[in-house]
């Protein structure tokens, strides 16, 4: 939620940009919650493409992005400095690992959760079928066990401060734990409060907006409005993205998991990019300026 500031000659200011040559999590701009957006519907849709589309089931699904999500991690935190490739993969596949093991923890192999006529998902447990409240109780226990841990810890939650291993690795912990809560709320509201895909995604962006407004308001901590922009962006994903893939009988689009996730991977990809080219620039910059 901060814009990059400018020097009186027109450049960039200096203390930004040694912030870009010596950290390794991005600065939260209005381009960075654009990408979180896309890339968290963008989750949704390729979770839900691996685990229903392709009917590799929610257990192989949740194995096999896991295990894309744990390379993506040694990736990120192997880096010694910020690069929005390794950083916006991370995001994406806490995602789509999240809806997967989100789905696996809710759901179980009755017919409401099928679709074409399918009678299973892909091989082993169909689901643990415990039902969105307690699952979303349980994400939501861990979150807050997540929090109380990296506070006793003593490493600042600022994403602006974060610089030590041990402080990314709670980071990470608390991304993947709140993107999977997040698909648990979104599924809730789109399935099970009655508000249907369209009410839950206008729900949760009436709350995003609030927050957006409270970044105004002194006093309101910013490190408390990221944390709750992020877990809410993840139900927003969750929700825009059923909306979009969802037959029309059901209340969605029925654009289908493979034409959503392209168009979400073209818009996801064109952001990483342009953030990756003016991190270089910002970089080059403060190489510069301390020569």
């Amino acid at each position: 939620m901060t814009t990059h500031r400018m020097a009186p000659d027109g450049d960039l200011d200096l203390e930004e940009l040694g912030y870009a040559a010596t950290h390794k999590l991005p600065q939260v701009t209005l381009l960075y919650w654009v990408i979180k957006i896309a890339a968290t519907t963008l989750g949704e849709t390729g979770g839900d493409m691996f685990s229903q589309t392709l009917k590799f089931g929610y257990f192989l699904s949740t194995v096999a992005l896991f295990a894309i999500f744990l390379v993506s991690l040694v990736a990120q935190l192997r880096a010694k400095s910020y690069h929005p490739a390794f950083y916006w993969a991370v995001i994406l596949t806490t995602s789509m690992a999240g809806t997967t093991i989100s789905d696996f923890m809710n759901r179980d192999a009755s017919a409401k959760y099928l679709s074409n006529g399918a009678t299973s998902l892909g091989w082993g447990p169909q689901g643990l079928g415990i039902g969105y409240p307690v699952g979303a109780a349980i994400l939501s226990s861990l979150l807050i066990i997540t929090f109380a841990v990296w506070r006793a810890t003593g490493h600042p939650f600022s994403i602006t401060k974060i610089t030590s291993f041990k402080a990314e690795a709670l980071f990470w912990t608390a991304i993947l734990i709140s993107n999977t809560l997040g698909t648990s709320l979104g599924d809730f509201l789109s399935d099970s409060s009655g508000l249907g895909y369209a009410g839950g995604a206008a729900l949760i962006a009436v709350l995003i907006a609030i927050i957006a407004a409270l970044y105004f308001v002194e006093g309101v901590p910013n490190t408390v409005l990221f944390w709750a922009a992020f877990v809410l962006t993840r139900p927003l994903g969750a929700t825009v993205g059923d909306y979009f893939t969802k037959p029309t009988i059901k209340g969605g689009l029925g654009l289908g998991t493979y034409g959503a996730s392209a168009v979400l991977a073209i818009i996801m990809i064109g952001g990483v990019a342009w953030v990756t080219l003016q991190t270089r620039r910002e970089t080059k910059l403060a190489v510069a300026a301390a020569a």
